[in-house]
């Protein structure tokens, strides 16, 4: 009654001031097509009124934020009438349209409701009410704090108003609003839902944030009530106001985001219209904030939400929507948008200013989710078919029928589409249930996806999650969820944290050094008796030791490599004495084969040294015997890489290089250095023993700790300098006859020595925590490398090779048959008699003569290549030879 007087006295004001019309510009509506039936529609293309806070007159308002969903939905309503009208659904009917547009504000809306029903008044200066207006019904609105106020109105002249979007419980009150209907379940359905979706994830420790109109606050309510049966605590409780352009808005949501981050609920739950949750995670981005997030139905499917920028960060995002459907012809609709002739529509002129492409729209709404507007249109269109008596040929019925008519029709409606009946209840709400939305990653694009992963079925009132579908979960590379619980005892390790909100308590893990071992401790317990303990612990034990222990897999693989390395020179000892009148193994060094050998000992025992619990003597000892005895063994093979690097030098230079041919003093000089860097290392920055311990481990690591470094720098260093010596010496020999040639041998063993050194610098500079069993592994392939590259040839030949084939002779045979010519293979006793005393092989001069023709300073082996070698008893031999830089 109220009501009706505050709409005759407005009308009244309004004849006065500006004369008799009620039809004044301000009811004017943006979009309109003429019909038999006309069929108001409040839609919500723009999203708020700029000039709320200095309005003081009935002024025009001014809205602003067009949005794109409203549109669509708007666009829905038209297409579906225009696909009853090209059908013959209603034969001989034309349905028409206004379309006002509300700007999601109650006072504009009721001003558009009440154009919508002056439509047809005949009387000039008549503002009373009508009680058979043209506009037979109105569709709409969206959001129910406007459509509470228009049902309100609409409920004088009962004229059924139906909407597709407007959920909140109250609008379900015969009393109050008796002629509002909707195509959608009432709020009470989805808290109930929300409420069972927390409780099916085990989420009992959640946040709410709802806003302040009609909608958010009755969505609050039914969802504790829901909630409290469902075992469900609140976190926090957080209210937004309703409209957009609330002058602290901002400032509001940031408190609002504050608590979020300072609250331990890792799941919230969000009551407000799209705008002000666009608002809000725009602030969550900003903020670095995730958490699971749950999804009214008013923002369940906002495509302008799941495009923001940074929305993949935000966390979890599930939420219910109102079921969906197909709407045939409507993508193409879309995609050619245009306003059909004979009809008027600035809405769509206003969005064709903006020059978007065809598959805009398409692209940023879900054209599936204005299925319920669609449902709206057809409810209305059922209707009318029995109002109208139609048939399959013509509708004989009266047009010109009170609304009040087609709402008693509506309510007693039921039809068929998509397999799915629909009819509205005792209380005028669809119940066609839910769709479980879970808003999933796309990680190419940076946006969400909406994808339905199960439903809510009203009847059975129970979650239903499709088995079949693997929700993938926000920072998580399994399937399991997301923790937001409340209440739970404490466990042993645990202690109380007494809370502030609601029924709940935290639990906190017990710090290092304390402990608990029951349930719902008050404090934790420290540790006695040297004691520890790491964080959560039930007890306190003693720290272990940590080093390479003899019963370990660690040390049992190394000591295995180790005996195997030894056992491999032992089998090389007895080949060295059962062969060591043999030309192999005079050739392979003679007492030099032993030196190498007793080096690989040394290097073979360092490793050992590693395992067993460290103390200075072994830390010390493990690298001294490491440096000394690969030293020794690179000696001994640099003496074998200059033996044929000078052999095969240009006569006139062997004369230079061949005094520096003294292999006791080359073996002698570099151990020797060796050995004064490890003196120098032991008395200056001498190795000693570490003890590693920290809070948050249960070990005492004991190990060795080579000083600052420098020594042991110093020490690999020099042993790689006389690797790459022996690997150049080696390089420059490379192409002598291969029978008893080594520099191949030198050249690999080396480069694995090097490379393996290499690999292990920067492991030791950065320290990392396995770089001891890198180190002794890089002493085992070193190792491995000598003996597979020096004396496992040794072992075929001598083993595997007729004697024949490795007699001095058949060297002699195999150098005559090179291609290249050879300048000198042997040294007459005016060459290089030095190298022969040594090796023990002498040729006569008649054996080689002379090539005047050539243009190098040596002799070439004759044609006929008649050489006879005599064995020395007093010392081993060598074939030297060297190579023209020409071919014959």
């Amino acid at each position: 009654m109220l009501l009706w007087i505050y709409t005759v006295l407005l009308c009244t004001v309004l004849s006065l001031g500006f004369g008799h019309d009620c039809e004044y510009e301000l009811y004017k509506c943006g979009a309109w097509a003429l019909g038999d039936i006309q069929i108001g529609m409040l839609s919500s293309i723009f999203s708020k009124v700029e000039n709320l806070y200095s309005r003081g007159a009935p002024d025009i308002y001014n809205c602003s934020g067009f949005n794109s969903g409203s549109f669509v939905r708007m666009l829905t309503f038209i297409y579906t009438i225009e696909t009853i009208n090209n059908s013959s659904f209603l034969p001989g009917v034309r349905l028409g349209y206004h379309i006002c547009d509300t700007c999601c504000h109650a006072s504009k809306a009721i001003q558009s409701t009440e154009h919508l029903l002056s439509l047809n008044n005949s009387e000039p200066g008549r503002c009373g009410l009508n009680q058979n207006p043209r506009v037979k019904a109105i569709i709409g609105a969206r959001y129910s704090e406007v459509s509470i106020s228009v049902a309100r109105l609409l409920s004088l002249y009962m004229v059924p108003q139906i909407s597709a979007s407007s959920s909140a419980e109250a609008l379900s009150d015969r009393l109050r609003y008796p002629s509002f209907l909707r195509t959608i379940p009432s709020d009470n359905h989805q808290m109930k839902a929300l409420a069972k979706l927390t409780s099916y994830f085990e989420w009992d420790w959640v946040g709410v944030i709802h806003s302040d109109d009609d909608y958010g606050k009755n969505a609050l309510q039914g969802f504790l009530d829901n909630a409290e049966n469902e075992n469900v605590c609140t976190a926090f409780i957080e209210t937004l106001p309703y409209y957009l352009d609330f002058k602290d808005i901002d400032n509001m949501i940031q408190k609002v985001v504050q608590t979020i981050q300072n609250s331990t609920a890792k799941v919230v739950l969000i009551i407000l219209r799209e705008e002000l949750v666009y608002k809000l995670f725009t602030e969550v981005i900003k903020q670095n904030i995730s958490r699971t997030w749950i999804a009214s139905d008013a923002w369940s499917v906002s495509r302008n939400i799941s495009v923001m920028n940074g929305i993949n960060n935000i966390g979890d995002v599930f939420g219910f929507s109102f079921i969906t459907g197909p709407n045939p012809g409507f993508h193409e609709y879309l995609q050619n948008l245009a306003i059909t002739l004979g009809t008027e529509n600035e809405f769509i002129e206003e969005y064709q200013k903006f020059g978007n492409d065809k598959d805009y729209l398409t692209k940023v709404v879900d054209i599936n989710q204005v299925y319920a507007d669609r449902l709206a249109v057809l409810s209305i269109a059922h209707s009318l078919k029995k109002i109208l008596k139609c048939n399959q040929t013509t509708c004989p019925g009266n047009k010109d029928f009170p609304p009040y008519e087609l709402l008693n029709e509506l309510k007693q409606v039921n039809f068929t589409l998509d397999n799915q009946t629909f009819y509205f209840n005792t209380s005028g709400n669809f119940v066609n249930g839910y769709d479980l939305m879970n808003w999933a990653q796309n990680k190419s694009s940076g946006q969400r996806e909406f994808a339905v992963v199960g439903a809510y079925k009203l009847e059975q009132e129970q979650i239903n999650i499709d088995k079949y579908i693997n929700i993938k979960w926000y920072n998580s590379n399994s399937n399991t969820k997301p923790v937001s619980i409340c209440s739970d005892a404490c466990p042993p390790g645990k202690a109380k944290k007494l809370s502030k909100i609601s029924c709940c308590h935290e639990c906190i893990d017990c710090l290092e050094g304390t402990y608990s071992n029951g349930t719902n401790h008050q404090n934790c317990l420290p540790c006695q008796n040297g004691t520890w303990s790491l964080k959560g612990w039930t007890q306190c034990t003693a720290k272990n030791e940590v080093y390479w222990r003899w019963d370990g897999p660690r040390a049992i693989i190394f000591l295995v490599f180790s005996m195997a390395g030894f056992l491999l020179l032992f089998m090389n000892l007895i080949i060295y004495l059962v062969f060591r009148e043999s030309p192999v193994i005079k050739q392979a060094g003679g007492y030099i084969y032993l030196l190498i050998m007793v080096g690989l000992a040394l290097s073979y025992t360092s490793v050992i040294i590693f395992i067993g619990k460290p103390n200075v003597h072994k830390c010390r000892a493990r690298q001294v015997l490491y440096g000394l005895g690969f030293s020794l063994i690179v000696s001994c093979i640099l003496v074998k890489a200059l033996r044929t690097f000078v052999a095969f030098l240009p006569r006139y230079r062997q004369h230079n290089f061949k005094k520096f041919y003294k292999p006791p003093v080359i073996i002698g000089s570099g151990t020797f250095i060796q050995v004064l860097i490890c003196i120098f290392w032991l008395v200056f920055d001498s190795p000693s023993v570490e003890t590693v311990t920290t809070n948050d481990k249960m070990e005492i690591t004991i190990q060795c700790l080579e000083g600052s470094g420098m020594g042991f720098g110093f020490m690999l260093c020099y042993i790689a300098l006389l690797a790459l010596i022996c690997f150049i010496l080696a390089f420059k020999g490379r192409k002598a006859p291969q029978r008893f040639n080594e520099t191949g041998h030198i050249i690999l063993s080396m480069l694995i020595y090097l490379f393996v050194w290499v690999c292990f610098t920067p492991i030791y500079v950065a320290r990392i925590r396995e770089y001891n069993s890198i180190q002794a592994a890089a002493i085992l392939v070193s190792s491995y490398g000598i003996i597979f590259c020096h004396f496992a040839p040794k072992w075929y030949m001598a083993l595997c090779k007729k004697k024949d084939e490795v007699t001095v002779e058949a060297y002699i045979a195999q150098a005559c048959n090179s291609r290249p010519s050879i300048a000198s293979i042997l040294t007459t006793s005016s060459g290089v008699g030095s190298l022969n005393s040594e090796t023990g092989l002498h040729f006569s001069a008649s054996q080689i003569s002379m090539n005047s023709n050539n243009t190098g300073n040596g002799y070439t082996i004759s044609p006929a290549c008649a050489l006879h070698a005599n064995k020395s008893s007093s010392s081993q031999q060598i074939i030297r030879k060297r190579f023209h830089r020409r071919s014959i």
